[in-house]
């Protein structure tokens, strides 16, 4: 396009060398700020989300242990509530029972082991674990189921065959757990006569205590960390005991 006479000319203006250097510098801060900030919440909201699905397994967990202990029965055959230290069992009512429908009872065990589904927790942790018999109507099926539990923990807690109709689940990564009944007056050690001293031990060996004490210790790697305290009370237990 040609000029007009006349007409000043004008200068192209344009970016130095240095003014462009200085805008890349400042828009690579910009990304490099921005990444930082999308990353934190990336991270917060993965560290949040662990924690929930942590919170809701341990809510499920310690709502099944209130309900096995809810449907304790006393077979007279064994001890309702049997504690070794590794392991609790419990006989308990089958949970589909009704006024008129009664499928059996069930042997439950409840104790940690290690090298279960590891990929829940950090190495090194164990599970809490739950295992259960199928429903038993005789005395051999109900010692059986009984000593199965046993042989299950003592097997490393692997999962049941289909054809016994036993079955576990998994439930929540501790690194320990501990028990404590109350009998009489006080809280103590079901393994100790510690606390149990104004009980006869006949009787102290059948009956449901008044109440049971859940400790749970958290691995700190988990979602949440910490100690875990849940308390039982028998349904039946009368005002004053």
């Amino acid at each position: 396009m040609r000029r007009s006479r006349g007409q000043p000319e004008r200068s192209i203006a344009g970016f130095t060398l240095i003014e462009l250097l200085v805008a890349i510098v400042v828009m690579s801060m910009l990304a490099l700020l921005s990444w930082r900030s999308i990353d934190g919440m990336v991270r917060t909201q993965a560290l949040t989300q662990e924690r929930a699905d942590t919170l809701l397994r341990m809510q499920a967990a310690l709502g099944q242990w209130v309900a096995d202990l809810d449907a304790v029965v006393d077979t007279k055959e064994l001890r309702p509530l049997a504690f070794d230290g590794n392991m609790l069992r419990m006989t308990r009512r089958d949970a589909t029972e009704t006024g008129l429908v009664s499928p059996g009872i069930r042997v439950v065990a409840w104790t940690r082991l290690t090298g279960v589904a590891a990929e829940q927790v950090g190495p090194g942790s164990g599970q809490w674990v739950r295992w259960q018999s199928a429903p038993v109507r005789r005395r051999d099926e109900l010692a059986r189921a009984w000593q199965r539990a046993e042989q299950w923990r003592a097997g490393g807690g692997q999962a049941p065959s289909a054809e016994s109709g036993d079955s576990r689940v998994v439930l929540i990564g501790v690194e320990q757990w501990q028990l404590f009944f109350h009998r009489g007056q006080t809280w103590g050690n079901p393994l100790s006569a510690v606390g149990n001293e104004g009980e006869q031990p006949a009787a102290s060996s059948q009956d449901i205590p008044n109440g049971v004490r859940l400790v749970l210790e958290l691995p700190v790697h988990a979602g949440l960390s910490g100690s875990v305290v849940r308390d039982w009370v028998r349904p039946t237990l009368e005002a004053g005991l």
